[in-house]
């Protein structure tokens, strides 16, 4: 990834903290680099997360990081398959 305005390379963070919407649970996972998550179980209160409209999946609406691919300025990981 590239700093905006500079040749600076800006690691991938691969780690993003999830908090479930429905009981605030937090959960530190690992992002998949090459698949987007559209739905997510939380491991506390079993409620099932979505993306929120306009985000592309759960780590873009629920997690501290963005997926890899908006970490890259590509957009939307799920916009080729829309």
């Amino acid at each position: 990834m590239t700093d905006a305005g500079t040749a600076e390379t800006v690691p991938l963070r691969l780690q993003s903290t999830v908090t479930c919407p429905a009981c605030g649970a937090r959960a530190t996972e690992t992002m998949p680099e090459d698949a987007c998550i559209w739905f997510r179980e939380c491991p506390a209160c079993g409620d099932l997360h979505r993306p929120k409209p306009g985000d592309c999946c759960v780590y873009c609406s629920h997690g501290d990081t963005p997926c890899p691919p908006v970490q890259l300025g590509n957009g939307c990981c799920a916009s080729s398959t829309r």
